[in-house]
C-alpha cells in the first residue's frame, strides 16, 4: 500500500515548519476534544478518532502535533500594548486669579476684606452712600415718631433692632445664624415691652434686667451645644454682643423724646457727611461739625438749646464708631445694608439716653 504524503509536509525536512499550513480537514479539526483548563498554554497530545481508512491512518501518522490554543500558537504573535488614552482635550482658559479692586458686591470665595488683606491693602471698606441714605431715613423716622408717642416710636425701633441683630452676626462671619438672630431680636423686643409697661422713669431697670437675663440665657444655650469649645465660645460672644446691642437700642424708648429727635437727626447728618468722597480725616471732621450744627438746630426747635449741640456731637461720635465697625473684616453688600445701616443709630442710643 502506497503511503500518500501529507499535504504541505516535506518528507526531507526534519522539523515541522515554523508556520504550519492550515490546509487541514475541517471535519477532522472539529472532532478534537478539548480537555483540561483552557487557560493553559502548554501543548497536549490531541485525542483523535480512529482513521476510517488505511490511507487516513497513514496520513494521520505524518500529522504534526497541534496545540489546543490554535489561534494563539499558529498566528503570528503580536506585542500587546495597553489601550492608548484618548488625546486630552485642550484645557479651558483658566479664570484670572489676580485680585482686582475691592467692591461692595462681595465674593463667592473670599470676602472683599480678605482680598484686601491678600493685596496688602486695608480691610476697611466703608458702606457708601446708599446705606447712609437708609440710615438717614431710619433716623428721621425715629426723630419724627419720638414726639408723637412711645408706641409710635416702637415701630422704627423694632426695625432698627431686627437689622442690628441680623447685621451683627453677618459682620462676624456667622451666617446663617437664625437661632442667634431670633434670640437677639427677641431680647430687644422684650426690653421694649418692659419699658412700655414700666414707663420711662423705670427705663434703667427695664433695660438692664432683660440684658442680664439674656446673657444668662445665651450662656445656658451655648453650654448645651455639642460643638467644639472654640465654636461655642465664638457663638457665645457673638450672641451676647448682638443681644446687648438690640437691647441697648431700647434706650431711645427710655430717653426724652426731644433728645431722641436731636440724636437721631445728628446721626443721620453725620453718616451722610461721612459718605461724601473726602479724605478720612476731613470726612470725620465734617461729620462731627455737621452733627453739632444739626443738634443746635433741632435743639432750638425742641427747647433743648445749646444742649442739643452736645447731644448731637456725642451721638455723632458713637455713630462714626458704629460706621467703622460695619466697615471692618467682613464687608459685603449684606453687611453694609444691615450692620452698616443699623450700627450708627444703635451705638448712639446709650449716649442719647444718658444725656437727655
Amino acid at each position: 500500500m502506497t503511503n500518500q504524503p501529507y499535504e504541505g509536509y516535506d518528507p526531507y525536512q526534519q522539523q515541522p515548519p515554523a508556520q504550519p499550513q492550515w490546509g487541514y480537514d475541517e471535519q477532522q479539526y472539529a472532532t478534537q476534544q478539548w480537555q483540561g483548563q483552557t487557560w493553559e498554554t502548554q501543548t497536549h497530545a490531541p485525542v483523535q478518532e480512529a482513521p476510517a481508512t488505511p490511507s487516513a491512518a497513514a496520513e494521520a501518522a505524518y500529522t504534526p502535533p497541534r496545540s489546543y490554543e490554535r489561534p494563539y500558537v499558529t498566528e503570528q504573535p503580536q506585542a500587546y500594548s495597553a489601550p492608548q488614552a484618548a488625546p486630552a482635550a485642550a484645557p479651558a482658559a483658566e479664570p484670572d486669579t489676580g485680585y482686582g479692586p475691592a467692591t461692595l458686591s462681595g465674593n463667592a470665595r473670599i470676602t472683599d476684606a480678605q482680598r484686601a488683606r491678600l493685596e496688602g491693602r486695608s480691610p476697611i471698606i466703608e458702606p457708601g452712600m446708599q446705606p447712609a441714605l437708609l440710615t438717614a431715613v431710619l433716623g428721621l423716622l425715629l426723630a419724627v415718631a419720638a414726639p408723637v408717642s412711645s408706641y409710635a416710636l416702637v415701630v422704627p425701633l423694632v426695625i432698627l433692632q431686627a437689622v442690628t441683630a441680623a447685621g451683627w452676626f453677618r459682620l462676624n462671619g456667622m451666617w446663617p445664624a437664625r437661632q442667634g438672630i431670633a434670640l437677639a431680636f427677641l431680647g430687644g423686643v422684650t426690653a421694649d415691652v418692659t419699658v412700655l409697661v414700666a414707663g420711662r422713669d423705670q427705663a434703667p431697670a427695664a433695660i438692664l434686667g432683660p440684658l442680664g437675663v439674656w446673657v444668662l440665657l445665651t450662656l445656658v444655650l451655648q453650654l448645651r451645644s455639642h460643638a467644639d469649645p472654640d465654636t461655642r465660645m465664638y457663638g457665645l460672644m457673638a450672641t451676647v454682643a448682638s443681644s446687648a446691642l438690640a437691647i441697648i437700642a431700647t434706650g431711645y424708648l427710655g430717653a426724652d423724646p426731644d433728645a431722641v429727635s436731636v440724636g437721631a437727626v445728628a446721626v443721620a447728618v453725620a453718616v451722610l457727611a461721612r459718605a461724601l468722597p473726602l479724605p478720612t480725616p476731613a470726612s470725620v471732621a465734617v461729620s462731627l461739625l455737621a452733627a453739632a450744627g444739626a443738634g443746635i438746630a433741632v435743639g432750638g426747635m425742641t427747647g433743648l438749646g445749646t444742649k442739643g449741640a452736645l447731644i448731637g456731637a456725642a451721638a455723632a461720635v458713637c455713630a462714626l464708631v458704629g460706621h467703622r465697625a460695619a466697615s471692618y473684616d467682613y464687608p459685603s453688600r449684606f453687611v453694609h445694608f444691615t450692620a452698616g445701616v443699623a450700627l450708627p443709630l444703635t451705638a448712639a442710643a446709650p449716649v442719647v439716653w444718658i444725656l437727655h
